[in-house]
């Protein structure tokens, strides 16, 4: 089971994550919250490998999160050397995302509306993508905001994905008390967590624990 922790802005945070996680989420979109700058991105990366390297471990992979940003733009971030993929979060098509120079997760927002009978037509929107190369994100459609909000869509969805053999990472509403029932409903590749693992709208190390120890635990429960 692969875990993403998003939304990281200090390094204290990211080297927390780093102990477990498979993938570290930076956020880059204009007027959001969570943004940090890519010289911010640059010192969170060189101190995660660098304790990754003392530790011999391998270090998780680091994303940067875009949204309908021009494709120049995104790439000259990728450039700096602090991302190993990007996770586009807004309207980018699947040529946009062959425009990246590294690998792309595309995010495919689910409106809180949509139900099992939704999967046929979000199938459809998700197969360009995959035909591209790129890893698919599941997440809540929230108007104006392209993720982090901590609300969740029907789960049913995902497994419906899960069953016609797409994989994904699950996200949207996603916290240590609900990763586990999550999963087992879902089968999702991976999950993916930011707000969930927040407290007072900061990274909270002991959630972060505790959700990557519950989401590992329940892959070996769902194969065991």
């Amino acid at each position: 089971m692969q875990v993403k922790i998003c939304g990281l802005r200090r390094t204290e945070d990211a080297l927390a994550a780093a102990a477990a996680a498979d993938w570290l989420g930076m956020v880059f979109v204009p007027e959001r919250h969570r943004r940090i700058t890519p010289p911010q991105a640059r010192h969170i990366a060189d101190a995660v490998r660098q304790q990754c390297r003392l530790d011999g471990t391998p270090a998780p992979r680091l994303v940067g999160l875009f949204a309908d940003q021009p494709a120049a733009e995104v790439n000259a971030v990728i450039a700096q050397g602090a991302l190993d993929a990007v996770q586009l979060c807004g309207q980018e098509t699947p040529e946009y995302a062959a425009e990246m120079s590294c690998p792309v997760i595309k995010v495919i927002h689910i409106p809180a509306e949509a139900g099992p009978e939704s999967v046929d037509a979000i199938e459809q929107r998700l197969r360009p993508y995959r035909a591209a190369g790129c890893r698919i994100t599941l997440d809540r459609l929230v108007a104006g905001v392209q993720g982090g909000t901590g609300q969740g869509f029907d789960w049913r969805i995902a497994a419906g994905l899960s069953r016609r053999g797409h994989q994904f990472l699950l996200a949207g509403g996603l916290t240590p008390d609900n990763v586990a029932a999550a999963i087992a409903a879902a089968q999702p590749w991976g999950v993916d967590v930011s707000s969930g693992v927040e407290t007072a709208g900061a990274k909270d190390h002991a959630k972060i624990r505790q959700f990557i120890q519950q989401a590992k635990s329940s892959q070996l429960r769902i194969t065991n």
